[in-house]
């Protein structure tokens, strides 16, 4: 019966997909991976605080340099033109909701280059910064707050810097990266959100020294069907300190994958290849603290096709090593998955472990017990 409770919950849980990642591609667009710094920039445009920051985008040509004085900026920001630096000169430059606005910064396809730095985004309907297909950008010492579902939102990018960054408030993901390739998201901070950072469907995205508490939970990595991204690889959580993400899912009734989440996760990878979680701290979780699990049994329960032609339900060669987890699980939401520190669902659907390993890490309660150890 447990085990018949425990597909149906997985079942529901991966079944839905994100609406967020189904963006049509940019038409004739090549995807290069390049580096973060721009070509030399226009002369210097300055927006005084009273101004408005889209004048100076209109205004401005591509590459150049937009400095924003202090102040409160009741608008948003469209950006359509390459390399376009946007650039807080001191603290307190705020954009802010002007009424019914759904994102607070877009940036389309046009938008290579983008460079947003020392700004804070709030209270906007769905978005805070919002890119699409946009290669090469850096989003740096950036503060997302109450940006309805997501603070910050690069999909379908190729090449890309996240760092320094704080998103709180938001009813799916503070700082996500979807469908997109080649991203860091480095020295963050992720709090009050339902989860703290979520890399979805993307390949080479590296999670580093960042910072979650008081999510629901605090990283996810997942790996769903029916998004135009059908790859989950190379994605590395490395030293990162996840604590404390206990916040009831606050998550909109109208939403998908994020409904599901459990309060009480601290780092969960849904399936993928080569996804390596290493030397992260991970406490106080209450209903799991590191967890891998699969979603090969969903065809078979829902009939679905996708979950076995679409992407492949099966981890493979990830590894969790070297983490410090301790105190997870201790006071679970109720949820029929074991509450442990490390988890590995194989057990539960009969599948093998033989592709994925748990090493050097330490801990105090485990599903299973011993967990399938590396070559």
């Amino acid at each position: 019966m447990k085990k018949i409770i425990l597909f149906s919950f997985l079942a529901a849980l991966f079944i839905i997909a994100c609406q967020k990642d189904l963006q049509l591609p940019a038409d004739n667009k090549t995807s290069t991976a390049k580096s973060n710094s721009a070509p030399s920039a226009e002369p210097a445009i300055t927006v005084t605080a009273g101004g408005s920051i889209q004048t100076a985008v209109d205004a401005a040509s591509p590459g150049s340099i937009i400095r924003i004085e202090p102040g409160v900026y009741n608008e948003d920001v469209v950006i359509n033109k390459a390399n376009i630096q946007l650039i807080g000169t001191g603290d307190g430059v705020i954009i802010q909701n002007p009424g019914n606005e759904e994102n607070g910064i877009t940036v389309n396809d046009a938008g290579d280059g983008f460079v947003l730095k020392n700004v804070t985004v709030q209270n906007f309907e769905e978005n805070g910064v919002y890119l699409t297909h946009v290669d090469n950008f850096l989003l740096s010492h950036v503060t997302a707050i109450n940006n309805g579902e997501y603070g910050l939102f690069p999909v379908h990018c190729n090449g890309g810097t996240i760092e320094h960054c704080t998103a709180t408030g938001h009813t799916d993901t503070g700082i996500y990266v979807g469908q997109s390739s080649n991203v860091d998201m480095n020295f963050n901070l992720a709090h009050g959100n339902v989860q703290g950072l979520e890399i979805e469907n993307c390949t080479n995205v590296t999670a580093s020294k960042n910072q979650c508490y008081d999510n629901s939970a605090g990283i996810t990595v997942t790996y769903l069907p029916h998004l135009l991204s059908t790859t989950l690889a190379n994605i590395s959580v490395i030293n990162n300190h996840v604590y404390d993400n206990n916040h009831a899912n606050f998550s909109s009734i109208s939403g998908g994958f994020e409904n599901y989440v459990p309060s009480g996760t601290g780092i969960l990878v849904i399936a993928g290849s080569q996804i390596t979680v290493k030397d992260n701290n991970v406490s106080g979780n209450n209903t799991l603290g590191i967890a891998m699990v699969s979603g090969f049994v969903l065809y078979n329960l829902t009939g679905d096709i996708g979950f076995v032609t679409l992407i492949d339900p099966v981890p493979h060669g990830n590894k969790v090593i070297s983490n410090i987890a301790k105190n997870n699980g201790t006071a679970p939401v109720s949820i029929p998955l074991p509450a442990v520190d490390l988890l590995w669902d194989g057990p539960l659907w009969g599948g093998t472990a033989t592709n994925i390993c748990w090493q050097k890490n330490i801990f105090n309660t485990s599903f299973p017990s011993p967990l399938p150890s590396c070559n």
